[in-house]
């Protein structure tokens, strides 16, 4: 008697496929949701290869605006059924649409250091991040808040997978990345370009509030989900700070941390202006 047939495995969550990584490559290279989507053709900093838009959709306007951007740059848009679409999609949230795009290119740490425009450099450092959609919200913050470039580990740290691209809704069209072999050699290569570099981890005992941020390059360092900061990269950042908390709950979400810590920079610079 044959065995029975093995039933295929269920689909993952958030990401029901995971991305073919590149050794060392920060991915990109498939973009999903209406918003994410409309900035990748609009900011036209990299290649679009392709526009797939389910059949069969209400119109919308970000929709309309999608199919006018990639005619006028000339991408090919395919229009195929949602389930086809969703099979060749890697998230649950995909708005049926996605694109295929070149992948984010790897800047220079030298040249992220530098910062732009007069303006000194406003780095966030990941060390660690595993969850997509924290991550794509962590950047999403950080490109609002003025943050000039993003520095994410090549090993043991998410990509820019097409669950970050949704949810960070175009955000990593507008910034710049480094792939670093390693967070802890990277910040000791930050203080070497006088970049300060600062830790967040809820039991330090200085305060973010305490520091002066207004003038300063500066690269803030988000710790994992699970573990925060690791052991080296904590020893290498020249300030370890925590947010002040009033509630009962013993630390905040990575992404929700980040943001406040970027808009925290935001503030003090806008604040220096101002003088």
């Amino acid at each position: 008697m044959s065995p029975a047939p093995r039933r295929p495995p269920r689909p993952r969550s958030p990401e029901r496929r995971p991305a073919a990584r590149r050794e060392g490559g920060l991915g990109g290279d498939q973009v999903e949701g209406r918003r994410a989507v409309l900035e990748l053709l609009l900011v036209g900093r990299r290649r679009t290869r392709k526009v797939v838009v389910a059949e069969a959709q209400e119109s919308s306007d970000q929709l309309d605006a999608i199919e006018v951007a990639a005619r006028d740059r000339r991408v090919p848009v395919a229009f195929v059924s949602k389930a086809r679409l969703d099979r060749e999609a890697r998230t649950e949230g995909n708005q049926g649409v996605y694109a295929l795009c070149d992948p984010i290119r790897s800047t220079p740490l030298e040249e992220l250091a530098e910062g732009g425009a007069g303006t000194p450099a406003f780095l966030l450092v990941g060390d660690g991040l595993t969850d997509p959609r924290n991550l794509g919200a962590l950047l999403r913050s950080a490109e609002c808040a003025g943050v000039t470039g993003v520095v994410l580990p090549s090993h043991r740290s998410v990509r820019l997978s097409p669950a970050v691209t949704k949810t960070a809704a175009g955000a990593i069209e507008h910034l710049r990345f480094a792939s670093v072999a390693g967070v802890p050699t990277a910040l000791r290569d930050l203080d070497r370009l006088g970049v300060l570099t600062v830790g967040l981890a809820p039991e330090a005992r200085r305060s973010l509030y305490d520091l002066d941020l207004a003038g300063a390059a500066v690269a803030l360092v988000i710790g994992g989900e699970e573990r925060g900061l690791g052991r080296l990269a904590r020893e290498r950042c020249r300030e370890v700070v925590a947010i002040p908390q009033l509630g009962a709950i013993a630390s905040l979400n990575a992404a929700v941390a980040g943001a406040v810590a970027c808009f925290e920079v935001a503030r003090q610079r806008r604040a220096a202006r101002r003088r």
